[in-house]
């Protein structure tokens, strides 16, 4: 059984056991009433709301298209988590109305189907719902976000490993059969849609911004940060550079230079890089993190 799935069904018998634990203290439905096989419903209820949490897991992941993961960032499991108590609490509220009016109306005639138990078996899971959700979310939160500075601190050693290696020559590059479109030292021009151009060298590339109907190339030019504009699309330079892997795109509307990222800042679940010989800090998006993270990985691995 996968470690993933070991531990959501860790936290949903967690979380099923904390709302058993609130019934057999408050004794609602009737059960006050009841002796020892109070203690037999409320170990029934548990199955139910378990599998039920099972069943609303299955739905954000087939139907909603939302599985499991702790690679996509704290955003993301909290947004699912979000998603998941608003599919879980009305089944579950479903489900114990359902028990309380095929098994438990034997012996409380209160307990029949109604809109009205309904309501009330709502409001009693929506307030354990809440209070499990904020628990869970503190705990995950601060263990996904100590995970990331780690991952953090990792990226930003192997940018430093990559910063004070020294550049291959082109006879290290013959010798080590190095491909020629990983050639961080060449000269290459960007065209716009018009008569203008960049020259420049690839290495001194710092990023390009998507601006408008234009694009803002900055790089380095005599040891002095230059921004050159070009009418053309972030798409457009994207294809005039994807020979270079250390040219990537971290937003829609960034593509940067890994080499010339100086650091990589994280903060509360959103991560920037920090440019070389600037005082710019370029965005990540969610959707670009994981990308940026295998393509740092890559050029420090080589």
């Amino acid at each position: 059984m996968k470690q993933g799935l070991k531990n959501i069904i860790t936290v949903r018998a967690a979380s099923s056991a904390f709302v058993i634990l609130a019934l057999a203290v408050f004794k609602p439905f009737g059960l006050e009433g009841m002796q020892w096989q109070a203690y037999m419903h409320l170990l029934n209820l548990f199955v139910v709301g378990f599998f039920t949490c099972m069943v609303s897991d299955l739905i954000l992941k087939y139907i909603v298209r939302m599985p499991i993961s702790t690679t996509r960032g704290v955003g993301y499991i909290i947004r699912r988590n979000l998603w998941f108590q608003l599919i879980n609490t009305p089944l579950i509220a479903l489900s114990v109305c359902l028990y309380r009016h095929f098994i438990l109306s034997e012996r409380v005639e209160a307990n029949h189907l109604s809109w009205g138990n309904y309501f009330e078996s709502l409001l009693i899971i929506a307030f354990c719902s809440f209070a499990i959700g904020l628990y869970w979310r503190f705990k995950y939160r601060s263990k996904y976000l100590a995970a990331e500075l780690e991952e953090m601190h990792e990226l930003n050693e192997k940018l430093k490993e990559k910063a004070e290696r020294p550049s291959p020559t082109e006879q290290d590059r013959e010798q080590d059969n190095l491909p020629e479109n990983r050639t961080a030292n060449e000269t290459i021009t960007l065209n716009g849609t018009t008569n203008e151009s960049v020259t420049l060298n690839i290495a001194h590339l710092l990023y390009i911004e998507a601006v408008g109907n234009y694009v803002k190339v900055c790089h380095l030019r005599e040891d002095h940060v230059r921004a050159d504009m070009l009418r053309a699309t972030s798409k457009q330079m994207e294809d005039a550079l994807q020979a270079y892997p250390m040219i990537v795109r971290c937003h829609r509307a960034f593509l940067v230079n890994l080499g010339q990222v100086e650091q990589i800042v994280a903060k509360s679940g959103t991560m920037q890089l920090a440019i070389k010989h600037s005082h710019e800090s370029i965005p990540v998006s969610r959707s670009n993190m994981s990308g940026v993270k295998e393509a740092i990985k890559g050029i420090t691995s080589e």
